[in-house]
């Protein structure tokens, strides 16, 4: 959208003879338009509301083919179950990122997750460095070269800025993001069916249980009279 604002606007000042005023102006218009571009782009508005969110590592490393980090993961979801008040209605960890649906019973779920990022990240990378790993030197050297990037950073930066948080505003979005989420390691061809797949919320749907408790979203009802009703593609 932005980019397209900035071609026009070269076309324009191109075609027409604009004088450096009216240039001036139009270039203030488009950093006003960036502003609330940016402004208006994914972010958390109500803290108490649950969203759908991505976590994804930096170069898309597939940090998570090790069963040991992905534990770390399970292991620090469990502690901000239990002490920081998250909320999880669906998850799943994938070879190099992860989705969730979180909320907090604090009311700020930017925090919480900024908490659980700024966690995994150090224990992770310090998996990475006190225990066997093939893999560790070209990782730690690219997410060395990620942190360069990014002023906050001191050492290494693990997973990328932003989480693409999307508020939960309906029972039908809601189904529809765990859907998206179950069905991810069957997209990818890890598994043949959603609920076999250990590291997600679909058993705990499908089963009962899981490799981590969540608080289950009630099933949706079914209008068997409309066939082409947005529930028939849930098929975990």
């Amino acid at each position: 959208m932005v980019r397209s604002c900035k071609r026009r606007t070269a076309e324009l000042q191109t075609s027409h003879n604009f004088s450096d005023d009216t240039k001036l102006q139009t270039s203030i218009s488009i950093i006003i338009l960036m502003a609330m571009f940016n402004n208006e782009g994914y972010k958390i508005r109500d803290q108490s509301k649950p969203h759908f969110v991505t976590f994804t590592v930096v170069d898309w490393i597939d940090i998570f083919s090790r069963r040991r980090y992905k534990d770390i993961i399970i292991e620090s979801l469990q502690f901000c179950q239990k002490e920081k008040g998250m909320i999880i209605n669906g998850f799943v960890i994938m070879s190099n990122h992860l989705h969730a649906i979180l909320q907090s019973e604090n009311e700020d779920l930017s925090g919480l997750i900024a908490d659980f990022k700024k966690f995994t990240a150090k224990a992770i990378l310090k998996s990475i460095q006190e225990e066997p790993e093939s893999r560790r030197e070209w990782m730690l050297e690219r997410f060395k070269k990620a942190a360069l990037t990014h002023s906050r950073n001191k050492n290494f930066q693990f997973w990328k800025y932003g989480n693409h948080p999307e508020e939960i505003y309906s029972e039908k979005f809601m189904w529809s993001k765990l859907d998206y989420i179950h069905l991810n390691p069957v997209r990818s061809g890890i598994v043949d069916k959603a609920s076999n797949y250990i590291y997600s919320s679909a058993s705990n749907y499908v089963e009962g249980n899981g490799i981590l408790n969540i608080v289950l979203i009630d099933n949706p009802v079914i209008d068997v009279l409309k066939p082409n009703t947005f529930w028939k593609s849930i098929s975990w």
